[in-house]
């Protein structure tokens, strides 16, 4: 088995799919952070390093030969390209594009881990330096953006699948508000119910349950900020 703190950025528009491989992934050890698109996965990279990217070829919007053909312009992330179409020509253009493997669907989940495992195996240990910060600062708790992890001091602060996957959308963007519409829709419905308002409801409960673990005085976040009418904002010291 590969590094099991790997952190995987799955990009599918098939929600059950997408749902599917996360929990497939998680249960084999890894970190996985999903995205719905080009669009999302584009604002994820910005903030945050990724081991591996499992990416869908056919989306709505910037498909995934266009996305894996930009990226390896400036980064050297391996992907693995999923798609419907298996024919040669299919397959020779996705690896023209930069992709590191190439997957047909339908396919079992083996070897998907498998394949994974392999690219992994192949990537050298060390990485270059990331531009931005690796670590955010909040207060007595820092956020090692890298691994997905809050510490306390040397005691790591236990987080839910859900939490986790807060703190890194917050953490691709700090300082900038997001609005529960948008966590609404990073978090995905099986985080939260289906009817609208009670997605928000169930985002602030969350955020409640986050600040509890992030504030000195939850009632009064100086870190994990409500912004009016914008949403919510990660303000680092």
């Amino acid at each position: 088995m590969t590094d099991p703190q790997a952190h995987l950025l799955v990009v599918d528009d098939d929600e059950r799919i997408r749902g599917l491989l996360q929990k497939f992934l998680i249960r084999n050890g890894f970190l996985v952070t999903v995205a719905r698109d080009a669009a999302q996965a584009r604002r994820l990279l910005s903030g945050l390093e990724f081991d591996l990217i499992v990416l869908d070829v056919m989306m709505p919007g910037e498909d995934g030969i266009a996305l894996t053909r930009d990226l390896r312009s400036r980064d050297a992330v391996p992907i693995l390209l999923l798609t419907a179409k298996g024919e040669a020509a299919n397959r020779i253009e996705g690896f023209e594009a930069g992709a590191d493997d190439y997957l047909v669907k339908p396919f079992e989940p083996k070897e998907l881990l498998l394949r994974i495992n392999a690219i992994l195996r192949r990537v050298p240990t060390a990485k270059p330096q990331a531009t931005g910060p690796k670590v955010l600062h909040l207060g007595e708790v820092r956020y090692d953006l890298e691994r997905g992890e809050l510490w306390r001091g040397n005691e790591p602060v236990r987080l839910t699948a859900t939490e986790a996957q807060l703190m890194r959308i917050f953490a691709a963007q700090p300082g900038e508000a997001v609005s529960r519409e948008r966590l609404v829709g990073d978090l995905g419905p099986a985080e939260v119910d289906s009817a609208e308002k009670a997605q928000e409801r169930a985002v602030d409960v969350q955020i409640t349950r986050l600040r509890r673990k992030i504030e000195a005085d939850p009632k009064q976040p100086r870190y994990l900020q409500t912004v009016r009418g914008a949403g919510y904002m990660l303000q680092p010291d």
